[in-house]
Protein backbone atom coordinates (compact mmCIF):
# COMPACT_ATOMS: atom_id res chain seq x y z
CA UNK A 1 0.00 0.00 0.00
CA UNK A 2 3.01 2.30 -0.07
CA UNK A 3 1.99 3.27 -3.59
CA UNK A 4 -1.26 4.91 -2.46
CA UNK A 5 0.39 8.21 -1.30
CA UNK A 6 2.20 8.36 -4.64
CA UNK A 7 -1.12 7.86 -6.44
CA UNK A 8 -2.76 10.62 -4.39
CA UNK A 9 0.14 12.94 -5.20
CA UNK A 10 -0.14 12.11 -8.92
CA UNK A 11 -3.89 12.79 -8.88
CA UNK A 12 -3.41 16.11 -7.08
CA UNK A 13 -0.71 17.25 -9.52
CA UNK A 14 -2.83 16.28 -12.52
CA UNK A 15 -6.01 17.89 -11.18
CA UNK A 16 -4.34 21.17 -10.21
CA UNK A 17 -2.50 21.60 -13.49
CA UNK A 18 -5.53 20.71 -15.62
CA UNK A 19 -7.68 23.04 -13.55
CA UNK A 20 -5.27 25.91 -14.15
CA UNK A 21 -5.31 25.29 -17.90
CA UNK A 22 -9.12 25.20 -17.94
CA UNK A 23 -9.32 28.49 -16.03
CA UNK A 24 -6.83 30.14 -18.40
CA UNK A 25 -8.87 28.92 -21.38
CA UNK A 26 -12.09 30.24 -19.82
CA UNK A 27 -10.54 33.67 -19.24
CA UNK A 28 -9.28 33.79 -22.83
CA UNK A 29 -12.71 32.80 -24.15
CA UNK A 30 -14.37 35.45 -21.97
CA UNK A 31 -12.07 38.13 -23.39
CA UNK A 32 -12.93 36.99 -26.92
CA UNK A 33 -16.69 37.02 -26.24
CA UNK A 34 -16.93 40.58 -24.91
CA UNK A 35 -19.00 41.59 -27.88
CA UNK A 36 -19.19 41.68 -31.67
CA UNK A 37 -16.68 43.87 -33.43
CA UNK A 38 -17.14 45.57 -36.77
CA UNK A 39 -15.60 43.94 -39.83
CA UNK A 40 -12.45 45.61 -41.05
CA UNK A 41 -9.43 45.15 -43.26
CA UNK A 42 -6.01 44.71 -41.79
CA UNK A 43 -3.16 47.01 -42.72
CA UNK A 44 0.18 45.45 -43.59
CA UNK A 45 1.65 46.41 -40.22
CA UNK A 46 -1.36 44.93 -38.42
CA UNK A 47 -1.12 41.71 -40.41
CA UNK A 48 2.60 41.55 -39.69
CA UNK A 49 2.09 41.97 -35.95
CA UNK A 50 -0.69 39.39 -35.77
CA UNK A 51 1.39 36.92 -37.77
CA UNK A 52 4.83 37.35 -36.26
CA UNK A 53 4.84 40.04 -33.61
CA UNK A 54 6.93 43.23 -33.37
CA UNK A 55 9.94 41.89 -35.26
CA UNK A 56 7.74 41.05 -38.25
CA UNK A 57 6.53 44.67 -38.27
CA UNK A 58 10.15 45.82 -38.44
CA UNK A 59 10.80 43.41 -41.33
CA UNK A 60 7.84 44.77 -43.30
CA UNK A 61 9.02 48.35 -42.77
CA UNK A 62 12.55 47.49 -43.90
CA UNK A 63 11.36 45.65 -47.01
CA UNK A 64 8.91 48.43 -47.88
CA UNK A 65 11.60 51.10 -47.56
CA UNK A 66 14.05 49.04 -49.61
CA UNK A 67 11.46 48.54 -52.36
CA UNK A 68 10.89 52.30 -52.56
CA UNK A 69 14.64 52.99 -52.57
CA UNK A 70 14.58 54.75 -49.22
CA UNK A 71 17.01 52.20 -47.83
CA UNK A 72 19.72 50.04 -49.28
CA UNK A 73 19.83 46.62 -47.61
CA UNK A 74 23.09 44.86 -48.42
CA UNK A 75 23.42 41.08 -48.41
CA UNK A 76 26.27 41.58 -45.91
CA UNK A 77 23.74 42.73 -43.32
CA UNK A 78 24.09 46.52 -43.50
CA UNK A 79 21.32 49.10 -43.93
CA UNK A 80 22.13 52.46 -45.58
CA UNK A 81 19.75 55.41 -45.63
CA UNK A 82 18.99 56.87 -49.06
CA UNK A 83 15.95 59.01 -48.23
CA UNK A 84 15.98 60.27 -44.60
CA UNK A 85 12.24 61.05 -44.59
CA UNK A 86 10.00 58.32 -43.16
CA UNK A 87 6.57 57.74 -44.60
CA UNK A 88 4.98 56.76 -41.28
CA UNK A 89 5.81 56.34 -37.61
CA UNK A 90 7.31 52.87 -38.03
CA UNK A 91 9.57 54.03 -40.87
CA UNK A 92 10.65 56.99 -38.76
CA UNK A 93 11.49 54.50 -36.00
CA UNK A 94 13.66 52.58 -38.48
CA UNK A 95 15.50 55.77 -39.44
CA UNK A 96 15.96 56.68 -35.79
CA UNK A 97 17.35 53.20 -35.09
CA UNK A 98 19.88 53.56 -37.91
CA UNK A 99 21.04 56.84 -36.43
CA UNK A 100 22.45 60.10 -37.80
CA UNK A 101 25.34 58.31 -39.48
CA UNK A 102 22.93 56.88 -42.03
CA UNK A 103 24.30 53.35 -41.82
CA UNK A 104 23.94 50.50 -39.36
CA UNK A 105 23.86 46.74 -39.16
CA UNK A 106 20.37 45.34 -39.75
CA UNK A 107 19.92 43.16 -36.61
CA UNK A 108 20.21 46.10 -34.16
CA UNK A 109 17.86 48.14 -36.34
CA UNK A 110 15.27 45.36 -36.28
CA UNK A 111 15.51 45.03 -32.51
CA UNK A 112 15.24 48.78 -31.90
CA UNK A 113 12.31 49.15 -34.30
CA UNK A 114 10.46 46.21 -32.74
CA UNK A 115 10.59 47.90 -29.33
CA UNK A 116 9.82 51.41 -30.57
CA UNK A 117 6.83 53.40 -29.34
CA UNK A 118 5.14 53.17 -32.75
CA UNK A 119 5.06 49.37 -32.62
CA UNK A 120 3.92 49.38 -29.00
CA UNK A 121 1.06 51.71 -29.94
CA UNK A 122 0.13 49.37 -32.81
CA UNK A 123 0.05 46.43 -30.41
CA UNK A 124 -2.13 48.35 -27.95
CA UNK A 125 -4.61 49.22 -30.70
CA UNK A 126 -4.87 45.62 -31.82
CA UNK A 127 -5.39 44.39 -28.27
CA UNK A 128 -8.07 47.04 -27.69
CA UNK A 129 -9.82 45.93 -30.90
CA UNK A 130 -9.78 42.30 -29.73
CA UNK A 131 -7.53 41.19 -32.60
CA UNK A 132 -4.32 40.57 -30.65
CA UNK A 133 -3.71 38.40 -27.62
CA UNK A 134 -2.85 40.39 -24.48
CA UNK A 135 0.46 39.40 -22.96
CA UNK A 136 -1.21 38.25 -19.76
CA UNK A 137 -3.65 35.93 -21.56
CA UNK A 138 -0.98 34.29 -23.65
CA UNK A 139 1.43 33.83 -20.75
CA UNK A 140 -1.40 32.35 -18.68
CA UNK A 141 -2.36 29.77 -21.30
CA UNK A 142 1.24 28.96 -22.24
CA UNK A 143 2.30 28.64 -18.61
CA UNK A 144 -0.69 26.43 -17.80
CA UNK A 145 0.04 24.19 -20.79
CA UNK A 146 3.66 23.83 -19.69
CA UNK A 147 2.47 22.92 -16.21
CA UNK A 148 0.16 20.22 -17.58
CA UNK A 149 3.01 18.77 -19.66
CA UNK A 150 5.23 18.73 -16.57
CA UNK A 151 2.41 17.10 -14.61
CA UNK A 152 2.12 14.33 -17.23
CA UNK A 153 5.84 13.61 -16.88
CA UNK A 154 5.58 13.67 -13.09
CA UNK A 155 2.62 11.29 -13.09
CA UNK A 156 4.47 8.87 -15.35
CA UNK A 157 7.55 9.05 -13.12
CA UNK A 158 5.50 8.46 -9.98
CA UNK A 159 3.83 5.48 -11.65
CA UNK A 160 7.21 3.97 -12.51
CA UNK A 161 8.44 4.47 -8.94
CA UNK A 162 5.27 2.90 -7.53
CA UNK A 163 5.51 -0.18 -9.74
CA UNK A 164 9.18 -0.65 -8.85
CA UNK A 165 8.58 -0.63 -5.11
CA UNK A 166 9.09 -4.11 -3.61
CA UNK A 167 5.83 -6.06 -3.59
CA UNK A 168 3.85 -3.22 -5.23
CA UNK A 169 3.35 -4.69 -8.66
CA UNK A 170 -0.32 -5.43 -7.92
CA UNK A 171 -3.16 -3.42 -6.42
CA UNK A 172 -4.72 -4.04 -3.04
CA UNK A 173 -6.92 -6.91 -4.21
CA UNK A 174 -4.13 -8.52 -6.19
CA UNK A 175 -6.01 -8.17 -9.48
CA UNK A 176 -5.52 -4.59 -10.68
CA UNK A 177 -1.92 -3.60 -11.45
CA UNK A 178 -0.66 -0.46 -9.78
CA UNK A 179 0.21 1.02 -13.17
CA UNK A 180 -3.47 1.02 -14.12
CA UNK A 181 -4.30 3.38 -11.26
CA UNK A 182 -1.61 5.79 -12.41
CA UNK A 183 -2.94 5.57 -15.95
CA UNK A 184 -6.03 7.50 -14.83
CA UNK A 185 -4.30 10.81 -13.90
CA UNK A 186 -1.96 10.34 -16.87
CA UNK A 187 -4.97 10.03 -19.18
CA UNK A 188 -6.45 13.18 -17.60
CA UNK A 189 -3.36 15.27 -18.35
CA UNK A 190 -2.88 13.94 -21.86
CA UNK A 191 -6.54 14.36 -22.79
CA UNK A 192 -6.52 17.91 -21.38
CA UNK A 193 -3.52 18.75 -23.55
CA UNK A 194 -5.19 17.18 -26.59
CA UNK A 195 -8.39 19.19 -26.08
CA UNK A 196 -6.44 22.39 -25.51
CA UNK A 197 -4.50 21.76 -28.71
CA UNK A 198 -7.68 22.06 -30.77
CA UNK A 199 -9.91 24.27 -28.64
CA UNK A 200 -7.59 26.86 -27.09
CA UNK A 201 -6.07 29.55 -29.33
CA UNK A 202 -2.41 28.68 -29.81
CA UNK A 203 -1.30 31.80 -31.69
CA UNK A 204 1.19 33.89 -29.75
CA UNK A 205 -0.03 37.13 -31.29
CA UNK A 206 -3.46 36.88 -32.94
CA UNK A 207 -6.73 36.25 -31.14
CA UNK A 208 -9.35 34.05 -32.88
CA UNK A 209 -10.88 37.20 -34.39
CA UNK A 210 -7.43 38.29 -35.58
CA UNK A 211 -6.77 34.85 -37.05
CA UNK A 212 -10.02 35.04 -39.01
CA UNK A 213 -9.01 38.39 -40.50
CA UNK A 214 -5.59 37.00 -41.36
CA UNK A 215 -7.24 34.09 -43.14
CA UNK A 216 -9.26 36.51 -45.26
CA UNK A 217 -6.24 38.66 -46.14
CA UNK A 218 -5.56 38.50 -49.90
CA UNK A 219 -1.98 37.71 -50.85
CA UNK A 220 -1.36 40.57 -53.26
CA UNK A 221 2.42 40.87 -53.42
CA UNK A 222 5.73 40.09 -51.76
CA UNK A 223 5.13 42.66 -49.04
CA UNK A 224 1.91 40.96 -47.98
CA UNK A 225 3.68 37.61 -48.08
CA UNK A 226 6.42 38.97 -45.80
CA UNK A 227 3.79 40.29 -43.38
CA UNK A 228 2.08 36.89 -43.17
CA UNK A 229 4.90 34.37 -43.63
CA UNK A 230 8.06 36.29 -42.82
CA UNK A 231 11.34 36.96 -44.60
CA UNK A 232 11.44 33.47 -46.10
CA UNK A 233 8.58 34.49 -48.40
CA UNK A 234 10.73 37.08 -50.22
CA UNK A 235 11.30 36.29 -53.87
CA UNK A 236 14.33 38.62 -54.02
CA UNK A 237 17.36 36.57 -52.90
CA UNK A 238 19.41 39.69 -52.12
CA UNK A 239 16.78 41.08 -49.76
CA UNK A 240 16.25 37.67 -48.20
CA UNK A 241 20.00 37.36 -47.60
CA UNK A 242 20.18 40.85 -46.11
CA UNK A 243 17.37 40.24 -43.61
CA UNK A 244 18.55 36.72 -42.82
CA UNK A 245 22.16 37.79 -42.24
CA UNK A 246 23.68 36.91 -38.88
CA UNK A 247 26.61 38.96 -37.68
CA UNK A 248 29.28 36.75 -36.05
CA UNK A 249 30.25 39.61 -33.74
CA UNK A 250 26.66 40.06 -32.59
CA UNK A 251 26.09 36.32 -32.17
CA UNK A 252 29.23 35.76 -30.14
CA UNK A 253 30.97 33.53 -32.66
CA UNK A 254 33.92 35.90 -33.16
CA UNK A 255 34.65 35.91 -29.45
CA UNK A 256 34.63 32.12 -29.34
CA UNK A 257 36.79 31.96 -32.47
CA UNK A 258 39.41 34.34 -31.03
CA UNK A 259 39.44 32.39 -27.76
CA UNK A 260 40.02 29.08 -29.55
CA UNK A 261 42.94 30.56 -31.47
Amino acid sequence: MFWVPLLLLACAVAALSCGRLCLAAVHAAAAEAKGPRPARRLTLYEAAFLSGGPTRVADVALVSMARRRRLLLAHTGWATVVDPVGGDEVERSVLGAIGPGGQSRIPPVRRATATADAVRALADRLVAAGLAVPDGSWSGIAGAARQVRAAAVAVAALGVVATLLPGQGQGQDGDVPVAVWFALPLFLTLSCLAIARFEVPVSRWASPAGQRLLGALPSRDDLTAVAVRGVRALSDPALRAALSHRDPNLDGYRTAYDRDR
